[in-house]
């Protein structure tokens, strides 16, 4: 075998396989973000503290979960879209982030707000360990503001 000739093979196989990573990273990328990430306000309904969850590729819109009983706050309407992992638990408005999972989006997200651990997953919502399944409009009340939540296992 020529010399030329066998260098000429090694540049062949690394532009094949350069050009095969290039379109295999893009396919999974694209795989891993289609979805979109879990959107959620952080507002206040006449002085009570409201979390507003919408999802548009779920077909979840307006999911409200109110605290009655909590202490009124004073932050301005927060929008956080969970696309990006950070070190948890992290602080968000009324509570902390801590677990996130958003490798593929949406996710898996729960925050611990005023005590109750609230979790977002694609197939069911979960208030305190408690399944609730999704329907968009629907409010949650949760009351009786718990100071000592168990922590997650």
């Amino acid at each position: 075998m020529k010399r030329g000739r066998l260098a000429a093979q090694i540049i062949l196989v690394f532009i094949a396989s350069l050009v095969g990573y290039v379109v295999v990273f893009h396919w999974i990328e694209n795989r891993r973000v289609v979805n979109g990430p879990w959107t959620v306000t952080f507002t206040n309904d006449a002085g009570r503290p409201v979390l507003e969850l919408t999802h548009a590729k779920l077909g979840l819109h307006h999911i409200r979960i109110s605290f009655p009983d909590a202490p009124a706050q004073t932050n301005a309407p927060q929008t956080i879209e969970f696309t990006q992992a950070r070190p948890v638990p992290y602080p968000v408005p009324y509570g902390q982030c801590i677990f996130q999972d958003t490798l593929f989006q949406p996710g898996t997200v729960v925050l611990q707000i005023f005590g109750h651990e609230i979790q977002f997953m694609p197939r069911v919502l979960t208030i305190d360990r408690v399944e609730h399944p999704w329907h968009s409009g629907e409010v949650i009340e949760l009351s009786n503001v718990r100071t000592n939540a168990q922590p997650i296992r």
